[in-house]
This record gives structure tokens, sequence and C-alpha cells, in this order.
């Protein structure tokens, strides 16, 4: 019941304090993942404890105003992380669809057939919902060899109510539960943010995102406190949600309203729903999810592009969690853009006594290398004018080689001159070069 009151309350709370309309949050299976270990050697008790500490994690990260990393996530690897999504989706189906029996194949396809056609005669009710109670009816009065929710476990009847965690309040405690909030905080920030951003991008509308932080912070300390796990954004749900015409807070507050009205008063029901039903909905909502047009991405764009699109995907696939897919994608990423940037190119050019030296691109400690590569320190009894008109300089690394390039030749009885630094560049030397007023014009 954990996963359910905690789907109620946080699609409630996220309704009036969240950052996104129309976005569905609840329990996830990528925070599920997370506190096995934790309930397994410690209880539910520390489960509920770890996830007030989570919002808590979020809510301060929120106050930060973390939503402001969302910029750092490349296109690549929303792309890999929204197919990974739909991959996922549809591969945690297959255990529902095959090798059961032929009903579940012909309830499956049943469902597919309503939730793709009915929408183009029809789109008062959403189809999916067509789906369940069309089917569910035909179900309860065929009797059809198909599993239903109630195989999967019982439901329990009942309203959840305030509790406080009965664990010791002490450092112990805290160093147990501690990580695993840290983990699910950050997990679950996420998903909740890339969620907002791909209804952000269906809808053509924006939100907070900082918002979103707070009010997913918000969400988990006030499930943890009536009884339920952690949660964060459920992209499948959302995506349903915004299909069906969603727009507002309002579709966010009637799912959580809805799901406990099933649970108190429709869960003799509800679990007699055919799961076959589910998965073609959820298979439905996996083809949608999946990015048909990265086929063509993949061809048409840089190849770093595609690498690091799959790469996001290869790694959520294999670690079975979005956020740790997504990290990878944004690594790989800024390695590529850096190993990108980092070629810088030296001009040498003689006129008489003096040797200009002009250097275009970014310097900094990746581009040292084969900056210094290029230069001939073989020179002697010159004027060396060192040209920076097209490059920038960057880090300590990059006023360090400057100054060992300075002292090479001045070993070689040569003047050097540094000239035309930009403003940011002559700043960083100035604070952090051993160059003297003469050496810079």
């Amino acid at each position: 019941m954990v996963g359910l009151y905690a789907s109620f309350i946080i699609a409630v709370v996220t309704a009036i304090v969240g950052g996104r309309p129309a976005m569905i949050s609840g329990a996830t299976g990528a925070i599920a993942l997370l506190i096995v270990p934790l309930v397994k050697d410690y209880g539910v008790e520390y489960l509920l404890a770890a996830t007030i500490l989570m919002g808590l994690i979020q809510l301060i990260l929120g106050l930060l105003k973390v939503g402001r990393l969302m910029k750092f996530i490349p296109h690549s690897v929303m792309i890999g992380f929204v197919n990974a999504l739909g991959i996922m989706i549809f591969m945690s189906q297959i255990e529902h669809i095959f090798g059961i029996s032929i009903s579940t194949y012909i309830y499956v396809i049943i469902t597919l057939l309503i939730v793709y056609i009915i929408p183009r005669f029809f789109k008062a009710i959403p189809a999916p919902l067509i789906a369940i109670i069309v089917l569910t009816a035909l179900y309860m009065y065929t009797g059809s060899d198909v599993r239903t929710v109630g195989d999967l476990g019982s439901i329990k009847q009942a309203l959840p109510h305030f509790l406080i965690p009965n664990v010791p309040f002490n450092l112990e405690t805290l160093q147990i539960i501690f990580p695993y909030s840290l983990s699910m905080a950050i997990v679950g920030l996420v998903e909740s943010l890339l969620t907002a951003k791909i209804v952000d991008d269906a809808t053509d509308t924006y939100s907070s995102k900082n918002r979103e932080s707070r009010g997913q912070g918000i969400a988990n300390m006030i499930t943890g406190l009536f009884g339920g796990m952690g949660g964060c954004a459920m992209i499948g749900q959302s995506v349903i949600n915004v299909k069906s015409g969603a727009n507002s807070r309002l579709s966010t507050f009637t799912a959580g309203i809805v799901l406990i009205f099933m649970i108190i008063v429709l869960g003799g029901l509800v679990v007699q729903v055919p799961m076959p039903i589910l998965a073609g909905i959820m298979v439905m909502v996996s083809v949608g999810t999946f990015d048909w047009n990265s086929f063509k991405y993949i061809k048409k764009a840089p190849k770093t592009d595609a690498v690091v699109m799959l790469i996001t995907v290869i790694i959520v696939l294999m670690t079975h969690n979005l956020a740790i897919g997504v990290v990878a994608g944004v690594v790989f990423s800024a390695l590529f853009f850096a190993t990108k940037i980092s070629k810088v190119e030296v001009i040498s050019e003689e006129f008489g006594k003096i040797n200009r030296l002009s250097f275009k691109g970014q310097i900094f400690f990746v581009s040292i290398d084969s900056m210094m590569d290029q230069i001939n320190f073989d020179i002697k009894n010159s004027t060396i004018e060192l040209n920076f008109n097209n490059a920038h300089l960057w880090d300590d690394s990059a006023v360090d080689a400057i100054d060992t390039i300075v002292r090479k030749f001045e070993e070689k009885n040569n003047i050097v001159r540094v000239e035309k630094l930009n403003s940011d560049s002559r700043k960083i030397v100035s604070e952090l070069s051993q160059l003297n007023e003469n050496h810079l014009n």
C-alpha cells in the first residue's frame, strides 16, 4: 500500500504546489529500485524516515534553484532519455503479455485497437478509459483466462493516516537513511525535471523547474508522514494525461482523487481489471514515448551527438536507472565538447628579427598539450610576439602555459611580448601570471 498511498498523496500535493501543470507524479519503479535494500535490511519504518529526508533534500535543492541545471542537459541526452524510457516501458510489459494464454493476446490486441481507433472518431472520453471499462466488463461476463490486478496483490480499502516513523532519532539512523535519501532525491528530481521538460515540449508551454523541485520535496515529506514511499514524476502517465487533452493542475489533482476513490470505494472492482488491458495501454504509451525520428537523427546529427544518444540509451537499459543514464550522457557530451574545442591553432610568421605566434582557439587544461607541440622553441636572439587576438584563456593551466612559453623563449635570449589579450584573459593573467608589465602589450 505504500506505493498506492504515495501515488495519491504526491499527485494531490504536486497539483497544488508543483511547477508543471498536467504532469502526473507518484510512486515510480526508479525510486522503488533504490529502496529495496533499505526495506530488506531495516524495514518499512526506515523507508518512511528516508522518504521524509528525501523530501527535505529536494526542498533545499529547489530553494537553491537546482532547476537551472536543466539547461546543461543536451538535446541528444534528452532524446536518449525518451527512447530508453519507451523501451523500458515496453520491456516491463512483456511478462504481462507473452507466454500466459491465448486470451491474454486477444485482450492486448483489442485494447490496442480501441486506443488507436476510437480517438479518430470520439474524443470526449479518453480511449484508455474506454478500453478499461469495456474489457473489464467483458472479463467479468466471460471469466476469460487472464491475469488480473488482484493476482498481483490485495488492496487495503482504507485511507492513509498521519504517523511519525518509529525509528530512533539519532545520528546512527541518519547514517543509515541518508545515502538512500540522497539517491532518491537526485533520481527523483532528474526524472521529474526531465519529464517536466517533455511535457513543456508536448504542450508548447513553460514551467518553473525550481518550483517543481520544491513541490516534489514537499510532496515526498508529506507522503512519508502518511505511510507512503518516495516518488517523482511518472512520464508514462504524464504522456497519457497530455495525449488525452489535459493541460491544467486539475487533471493531476483528479488523478490522485480518483486513485484514492478507487482504493476505498472500488477496490473490489479494481482487482478484477485484467492485466492485458493495462499492458496494452502501456504498449501504446511506449510507442508514443519513443522518438521515431531519432533514426533520422542518427544519420544527420554530428557523430558525437548520435553517440551520446546511444550511450544514454544503453546505460539506462543496462542499469535500469534513468538518472544514471542521463548523468552518463551529460558526462560523455561534456567530454566530446571539451575535445572538440581543445584544438588550438598556432600560426607562426617571421618579419626579419620579429617572430609572431598567433593563437586561435580556446586555451584551457585540455588544449595545452596540442598547443605546446606546435611551437618551435629553437628561436634565438629575436623578438617574439605572442598574439592572442583570436584566443581566450580560461583557467590557471592556460596562464601557466603562457608563463612557460615566455620563460622558454627568454632562456634563449629572446624578447617576448604578450599581445592583444581580451579583457577576461588579461584579467586572469594579471591575477595568476608571473609576467610583468614589460611582457604585456
